[in-house]
């Protein structure tokens, strides 16, 4: 058996070796005896500030936050954080770490914080060890716990494939380094899974899809179906994903999920209107955006986007000059002045020399129907009515030009006066069609306005699958899964 002096000692764990320096070896036969079973750890605190000092092992590495957020969790004490003075694990280290075990009901993987590694170290602790052993396998549980932990609420509140920078909030305040004040007053509080999870966004999309997915991966699966589950687990996570990078932000809004083909009203945590919409197609898609509804126009003209113009409307104008006419289509040069399309020399247009200005005035045939809804945004879209109101029946609905067309345009207008007190009557359809100009008609309480994009949604604890119309979802899903793997 070996024997140590009391200050100087060989340590073999993790290739790690330690020495007092200017101490000479005592021979094997004057050291004092060691029990080969010590219950006691050694000391811990320079263990941790070597480990934070010096390149982790793989396991911890895993998914590892900034160094900085590490360090500034232990502080120039580096004192464990998961342990008591007498080597024994906190209830909170046991909590965290089952919590962790079950980040698969997050959509995130449990072996991007180690829990593997984790769970080792942990029951190595049940083992005998000699002190300083016992120490440093204390050190590299309670490093590799707390980075674990710390990238874990990270990864809730800002999304996995998400590069960690403070944000604009916490650089303002200076702290980059509040994730980690964070743990420590959840470890005082002894509520450490409750915190992370606090981390999550809160809306009511994201919580519905989490809690739905935790009872889907309760349920027994039959073996031949296990590529299936995964793959539509992998569909599932991918949309925890996008919700943790998009959050929505208010507990009254307009959300419009493209792939579902579906308008939503919700205030404040339930959905008070549907409406069934129509999206861009794949070659137009309708982008993402957060704005705010702000009012909408009655009988509204359509001043057509310059590429409609002369992609789609130009050929046509060649081939017929009344093409104009016959959609109730006026011509404007560049100073808007109106022009007649039977004095223009078509045969000489094109579309990189084409110098006028489209627009169509209110009526039935208008492209816009008979109500837009306003919001800003770069993209220059819109939701409107539309005269083509046979789409909505199609099961799929990306059709336009990326504006969202809605079906029952006049419903939600009537919502949203009601909303703050407004009973007047709005026209009918037939009267907007007569009404020879447009009519503002600006909100006195705006509502958000949210546009995403999300191929799986969960309604009463169920979850739905819904088409990847745009192809996003490999490349979020090779991020958070890595590479589908060919068959042989």
């Amino acid at each position: 058996m070996l024997r140590f002096p009391a200050v100087c000692f060989l340590l073999c764990a993790g290739s790690l070796l330690l020495a007092v320096p200017q101490c000479g070896c005592v021979p094997a036969h004057e050291a004092p005896a060691v029990p080969a079973v010590v219950q006691e750890p050694g000391p811990v605190a320079p263990f941790i500030r070597q480990l934070l000092a010096s390149a982790l092992p793989a396991g911890e590495a895993a998914g590892a936050p900034p160094d900085g957020e590490l360090r500034a969790f232990y502080g120039p004490a580096c004192a464990p954080a998961w342990a008591d003075s007498a080597g024994h694990l906190r209830a909170d280290a046991l909590t965290t770490l089952a919590l962790l075990a079950r980040a698969a009901e997050h959509g995130l993987r449990p072996a991007n914080y180690g829990v593997a590694y984790l769970q080792a170290l942990r029951d190595s602790l049940a083992q005998p060890a000699l002190p300083l052993r016992r120490g440093w396998q204390l050190a590299r549980l309670d490093v590799a716990l707390s980075r674990a932990a710390l990238r874990f609420g990270s990864d809730l509140g800002r999304g996995r494939l998400h590069p960690y920078t403070p944000t604009a909030k916490e650089t303002a305040a200076g702290a980059a380094g509040q994730p980690a004040a964070g743990l420590r007053a959840a470890l005082h509080r002894h509520a450490v899974p409750a915190a992370l999870l606090a981390n999550a966004p809160a809306n009511r999309e994201y919580r519905q899809l989490q809690r739905a997915l935790a009872q889907w991966l309760a349920r027994p699966v039959a073996p031949d179906s296990a590529v299936l589950r995964q793959h539509q687990y992998e569909k599932v996570a991918v949309n925890l994903e996008r919700w943790r990078w998009e959050p929505l932000a208010d507990s009254g809004y307009v959300l419009i999920n493209v792939p579902a083909y579906e308008l939503v009203v919700v205030a404040p945590d339930s959905v008070v209107r549907r409406h069934r919409v129509v999206v861009g197609a794949p070659r137009t898609p309708t982008p993402t955006l957060s704005s705010r509804l702000t009012h909408f126009t009655l009988a509204p003209d359509w001043h057509v986007p310059r590429s409609i113009a002369t992609q789609e409307m130009l050929p046509r104008i060649k081939q017929n000059v009344g093409y104009l006419a016959s959609h109730n289509y006026a011509l404007y040069d560049g100073r808007g002045r109106l022009v007649n399309p039977a004095r223009v020399s078509w045969a000489t247009v094109t579309a990189r020399n084409f110098a006028y200005t489209i627009r169509q005035s209110a009526g039935c045939d208008n492209s816009l129907g008979n109500i837009v809804f306003r919001f800003a945004n770069p993209y220059a879209v819109y939701v409107h009515d539309t005269p083509q109101r046979q789409y909505f029946a199609r099961p799929a609905r990306a059709l336009s030009h990326g504006c969202v067309r809605l079906q029952n345009p006049m419903q939600l207008a009537e919502y949203l006066l009601r909303r703050e007190g407004n009973t007047a009557p709005l026209p009918s359809d037939e009267a907007c069609a007569r009404q020879p100009r447009p009519h503002e008609v600006h909100l006195r309480q705006p509502i958000a306005l949210y546009i995403r994009y999300a191929t799986c949604t969960a309604e009463n604890g169920r979850l739905r699958f819904l088409p990847d119309i745009y192809g996003r979802d490999a490349a979020i899903r090779r991020g958070l899964f890595g590479p589908v793997a060919v068959a042989k």
